[in-house]
């Protein structure tokens, strides 16, 4: 997988966990508002999850879940896409536009900085905050094995 894959995954990511306050306001602080269209969307649908056993084993379906999807185009041919969790049709339409703007090089720069940025820092500090809310009530799980002479 290339670095320009590896970089929109993670922006994409940041914008698909982020709040919907934050990019509203990221969106409202914006200097210029591109002219967009939208291609698809949004959407609401069921996605099927797929799981391993120790995550090692054979797949099997986990179960449905409730996404929504959009699509959008930029007046200078730029798509951007977004799948977001559950049913947000905001959401997902602004984390599509979001997407868009990453890829035009002038604008990726000052998006990394003011929004992408703090949404990750945002997002590592709850899952830190989470992982001290449940350190205290951790089970170690062992298996003793006794051994048959």
């Amino acid at each position: 997988m290339s670095t320009a894959q590896t970089q929109r995954q993670e922006w994409m990511a940041a914008f698909a966990l982020a709040d919907l306050a934050q990019l509203h306001e990221a969106w409202e602080g914006l200097s210029a508002h591109p002219n967009y269209r939208i291609v698809r969307g949004p959407e609401t649908g069921l996605v099927m999850v797929r799981a391993r056993a120790g995550n090692t084993g054979q797949r099997f379906n986990l179960g449905e879940m409730t996404v929504t999807r959009c699509s959008v185009g930029l007046e200078n041919g730029v798509m951007g896409h977004a799948w977001i969790a559950g049913i947000r049709p905001d959401h997902a339409r602004l984390a599509a536009l979001f997407d868009a703007l990453m890829q035009i090089p002038e604008r990726a720069e000052v998006l990394k900085a003011i929004l992408v940025g703090p949404l990750r820092e945002a997002r590592h500090a709850h899952l830190t905050r989470r992982k001290a809310e449940v350190m205290p009530s951790r089970v170690d799980f062992f298996t003793l094995v006794r051994g048959d002479d």
